[in-house]
């Protein structure tokens, strides 16, 4: 398993309000990168091995389940079943038009995985300091975490409750 750590320097950090500006200013900020899983084939798969970048910033549990749900969600996403059979068959008797009217079943779970990691984002990342990036941005070959100072529940706009750590 190869996890790449870098650490860059932050100069003049301004406030942010909310992840997507966040994401923007990632690149001042620590990343620890968690490297796809090939030991069972070229299925998407990550790593479920915990950084020891993280030990002060997250417990292992949470990691672990964050990673477990990714990839429980791209396994779903790669099943091939009677849908993704239909889609196959609309798409060579429409020449490939229909994927002009509709998502195809793919697609909606990649919205389902994005939809997840902005709420653990939200509940459980930022309030810790982390930002958790979805692994589309990085060509599916890694799960990227940055942590720094930009990465507060303040940040975002959240309130904290200070004893769990938890926004709203």
């Amino acid at each position: 398993m190869y996890i790449f750590f870098f650490a860059l320097v932050q100069k003049n950090t301004p406030t942010f309000h909310n992840l997507q500006e966040l994401r923007h200013s990632a690149s001042l900020a620590t990343k620890v990168f968690i490297q796809r899983d090939y030991s069972e084939g070229t299925v998407c798969r990550f790593q479920t091995k915990f950084p020891s970048e993280l030990d002060s910033r997250i417990e292992r549990t949470l990691f672990e389940e964050t990673v477990k749900t990714l990839n429980s969600y791209y396994a779903e996403a790669e099943m091939i079943g009677g849908q993704s059979y239909l889609e196959g068959c609309l798409a060579c008797a429409t020449a490939y038009i229909i994927f002009l009217c509709m998502e195809t079943r793919y697609e909606k779970v990649l919205k389902k995985i994005s939809g997840y990691i902005q709420e653990q984002n939200e509940k459980i990342y930022a309030p810790r300091g982390l930002l958790l990036t979805d692994p589309i941005e990085r060509g599916m070959r890694v799960v990227s975490f940055f942590h720094g100072r930009l990465f507060t529940a303040q940040n975002l706009g959240c309130k904290c409750d200070e004893k769990s750590s938890r926004c709203f």
